[in-house]
């Protein structure tokens, strides 16, 4: 049993995948508090299914980009599952996920973007061809900034999109990561499988403060 989930967005998604189809697929009510609702939404899957964590045979996970704060919480949740269960764990890039859905779902025909709220009043973004592989990205910066680079009238997957009508007007498609599709992608190896490092394009809000100045 694949036991996926993604926290690289503000709502945190689960899902149960058997080796031929989803069986179970959770979303947690709440934004923003990932540490909060990951833990049980899992329990809550595995329960449902009759199935307890001795029973997963692996581990997925979103690894962004996304902000820091939900990355870490899914990345550590997947890596000490994967330790004390002694199982493999693969990473993904979540705007991988949403591509393979966008393709598979036919919500778009040819080549697209997906683009995802990076905050900041910026976006992540990549381009993708007919069948969801990934041509180019993740990149993030202002989305007029990015949009000038896409070719005109290019359908733009994501939150990002919906966000941001200004700049990507050709919106369709999911908005979020799904932990189903994300499941997908792991069993039918759509999208490349990483290790379970998170994928950031800039450095978090907090760092460590620099030297000192010496005071002359």
């Amino acid at each position: 049993m694949l036991l996926t989930f993604d926290t690289a967005t503000p709502l945190v998604t689960v899902a149960l995948h058997d080796g031929d189809e989803v069986v179970r697929e959770l979303v947690s009510e709440l934004p923003m508090r990932h540490g909060e609702q990951l833990a049980p939404l899992v329990d809550t899957a595995l329960r449902e299914q009759g199935l307890v964590r001795q029973d997963l045979t692996a581990i997925g996970v979103g690894v962004g980009p996304g902000p820091f704060t939900g990355l870490r919480v899914g990345l550590v949740t997947a890596r000490t599952l994967a330790y004390a269960l002694e199982i493999p764990v693969y990473g993904v890039c979540t705007l991988d996920v949403l591509a393979v859905e966008a393709a598979d779902s036919g919500a778009v025909a040819g080549p697209f973007a997906v683009a995802t709220d990076a905050r900041r009043k910026e976006v992540y973004l990549a381009t993708y061809d007919a069948d969801g592989v990934r041509l180019d990205g993740p990149v993030v910066d202002r989305p007029a900034e990015l949009a000038a680079g896409l070719a005109a009238g290019l359908p733009v997957v994501g939150e990002g999109a919906v966000l941001y009508p200004e700049a990507f007007p050709d919106a369709v498609g999911p908005t979020r990561p799904s932990a189903g599709w994300l499941a997908r992608v792991i069993a039918e190896e759509r999208a490349e499988l990483r290790d379970p490092e998170p994928l950031y394009l800039r450095r978090p809000d907090a760092v460590a403060p620099g030297t000192p100045k010496k005071v002359s």
